[in-house]
């Protein structure tokens, strides 16, 4: 049994090449891709199987092997390698049909030339120099969106670059399927926050809906005591209760209602297919509390949130989720709260109102309960805890009204350099790169809104991959980002899309 973290996906692995060389030529081929292919998925690097398919050599092979991909349940993305020359008009057909994501594989078999016994029967064997390039230009010439991997597929740089563009073809795959459910409307009269829902399902595949709050009501209500028992239960195993909530605290009905809430959410997400959810505190009718701990738990569990109908974070939240599946690290919901500006080097305090993944937290949760200056209800049941320090990433997603925007930002979550005794949230502290000023401005120059996810699991690279599958624009702030040509490149990617979109 397959130990791999999303092993109910495969990519495929299809080699190229020509008939001219012959039999023993094409049966050298065959063995020496299929070695790659098992190579490939023993590595610890790619999180999916990966599956060798036969060498195809005519249109009418490659057309049906991309028509077998997209029909294939399991298959999120093809993998194709060329041994040797490869015409590239044979691959016209089948690359027009492929409906799967793209990895074109610059490798070769072996990766030693030797000196002393390359003849021309060496020499058009191994021959990928060539056949990769013939497959480039028809690739670019037909504007196909495809990752370019180069490197020996025996190296763990070049594992690694498939493994994120496998975990980013798993998450494209989960976008294809994803509900939203969305409790309440989006708050009132912020904008970042809306969109285009039917342009999100037409592009992304991910399809939300609006759900009202009475409907989330009637499934808390239906929450037995015995599952509150349990889920509380789960509590205090998990958790570090402060005394209000424990077995003899004066709080405890409190506890007993927020597990009540999380077992209603929970029947109604999973009744539904929902992967993702958002809630708002300008709507929570019949509910006593904002959900707090369900939202962080669910979160924990793999789904995605967001707060005040932020129905793309949320969905955002679910696919990086899935594309982390296995990873150390965590994922979160994430909003930019405040800053510290007293040094030289100034510091983002990511938090919000209760709702933190404690898949990022760096040591065990308190569970705890304060009240909520806003939504009056009663006072919400929430995990307290400090993100773990280490490399991470914050992405959003906003809507133009013409296009989608990831924006991704790289960052270091650092330990706060005090203590944060009256901070009743969970939350992280992190320096931005390359600096708090340039990333700040050039988030702000590419209308970031304050709704993240927030990521110590993954790295940029994997969402520049699912960008580059989902057709989505994809900016990027790192240590190598300058203002003025990020302010540039938001110039020629305005006028890239407009002008893509036709007349």
């Amino acid at each position: 049994m397959s130990t791999k973290p999303l092993a109910q996906h495969e990519i495929w692995f299809v080699p190229g090449s020509h008939a001219l060389y012959g039999d023993s030529a094409l049966a050298q081929v065959d063995i020496d891709a299929r070695e790659i292919a098992g190579a490939l998925d023993q590595a610890e690097e790619i999180p999916v199987r990966v599956l060798a398919k036969p060498v195809v050599i005519s249109s009418e092979a490659i057309r049906r092997v991309c028509a077998e991909a997209n029909d294939a349940e399991a298959c999120v993305g093809v993998v194709v390698w060329m041994h040797t020359f490869s015409p590239a008009k044979t691959w016209i057909a089948g690359l027009s049909a492929l409906a799967k994501p793209l990895l074109h594989l610059h490798t070769q078999f072996r990766a030693e030339l030797p000196w002393s016994e390359i003849d021309m029967d060496y020499m058009n064997l191994h021959q990928s120099a060539h056949g990769d390039r013939e497959f480039g230009f028809i690739a670019t010439r037909m504007g196909l969106a495809r990752k370019t991997v180069v490197g020996h597929w025996g190296a763990e740089a070049t594992r690694l670059r498939i493994g994120a563009w496998a975990r980013a073809a798993c998450g494209w795959r989960e976008a294809q399927q994803l509900s939203v459910a969305r409790f309440g409307d989006n708050m009132r009269h912020v904008a970042v926050t809306e969109g285009d829902k039917v342009a999100a399902e037409m592009q992304l595949g991910v399809a939300v809906n609006g759900y009202g709050v009475g409907d989330l009501v009637a499934a808390v209500s239906a929450v037995s005591d015995t599952e509150i028992d349990a889920l509380i239960g789960e509590y205090e195993a998990a958790y570090e209760l402060v005394p209000s909530l424990r077995a003899d605290g004066e709080r405890r009905d409190s506890l007993r209602e927020a597990a009540r809430i999380e077992g209603g959410l929970r029947a109604f997400l999973s009744a539904g297919g929902f992967g993702a959810f958002t809630d708002t505190f300008e709507d929570l009718h019949g509910l006593a509390q904002l959900p707090g701990i369900a939202a962080q738990r669910l979160m924990a569990d793999g789904f995605g949130f967001a707060g005040e109908g932020d129905w793309k974070t949320a969905a955002l939240v679910r696919i990086l989720k899935v594309m982390a599946t296995g990873l150390p690290g965590g994922t979160s919901f994430m909003e930019d709260y405040t800053y510290d500006l007293s040094s030289d080097e100034p510091l983002v305090l990511g938090a919000h109102m209760l709702e933190i993944c404690p898949s990022i937290a760096a040591e065990r949760p308190r569970c705890e309960i304060h009240p909520l200056s806003i939504g009056g209800r009663e006072d919400p049941v929430r995990l307290v805890f400090d993100a773990a320090p280490g490399p991470a990433i914050v992405v959003a997603m906003l809507d133009l009204g013409d296009r989608f925007r990831l924006l991704v930002n790289e960052i270091d979550t650092v330990v706060a350099p005090q203590p944060l005794p009256k901070l009743p949230v969970a939350r992280a502290l992190w320096k931005p790169k390359p600096d708090f000023e340039t990333a700040a401005e050039a988030w702000l120059a590419a209308g970031g809104p304050h709704h993240t996810v927030f990521s110590a699991a993954l790295d940029a690279e994997t969402i520049t991959d699912f960008a580059t599958i989902a057709g989505l624009e994809c900016l990027l702030i790192d240590a190598d980002t300058r203002i003025r040509d990020f302010r540039n490149e938001l110039r020629w990617n305005h006028a890239y899309y407009r002008l893509a979109q036709g007349f």
